[in-house]
């Protein structure tokens, strides 16, 4: 299977889409449990990737068809004084899983934190997502010692 990557081109309209499509589709995955974005909220996912500062997207295409995604953001590590990027979502299209799509986008995203020097690459991964944790674990990822907890506050 031929997979190409590509740095999200905001100009180009079928990035554009592809984006908000992946995201849609890993919402209502069972891995991602929400309520479907509408047409308005999709415009503004977009516009809100790209205008921050430190957001890297990355789309993976094969036969024609944008078949995966990884959003991320780039940091800074108070301990280490230098960059860190943190994963926020590896998306590939349920029809495409196992094909080494995901094992792409979690190497280019590993090269291009090398690229910008940083220290390291956090992700958080459900607690039943298996095959997510396996890919994980086979690019080097593990759990930190001492354990940490993922806590959120909604506003």
């Amino acid at each position: 299977m031929n997979i190409q990557l590509f740095a999200c081109d905001y100009t180009n309209t079928a990035h554009r889409k592809a984006v908000a499509t992946l995201v849609n589709a890993y919402v209502n995955d069972e891995m991602g449990g929400g309520n479907p974005l509408d047409e308005n909220e999709q415009i503004r996912l977009v516009e809100g990737l790209e205008e921050h500062p430190k957001s890297i997207v990355i789309l993976a295409e094969t036969g024609g068809v944008f078949a995966g995604l990884l959003v991320a953001f780039e940091n800074f590590a108070t301990f280490s004084v230098r960059p860190m990027i943190n994963i926020h979502d590896v998306i590939v299209l349920k029809e495409y899983r196992g094909k080494g799509i995901a094992r792409k986008l979690m190497q280019a995203i590993t090269a291009e934190a090398g690229k910008r020097g940083c220290s390291r690459i956090t992700l958080e991964v459900r607690d039943d997502n298996v095959n997510a944790q396996k890919l994980y674990r086979s690019e080097g990822f593990g759990e930190v010692e001492p354990t940490h907890y993922y806590w959120r506050k909604y506003l």
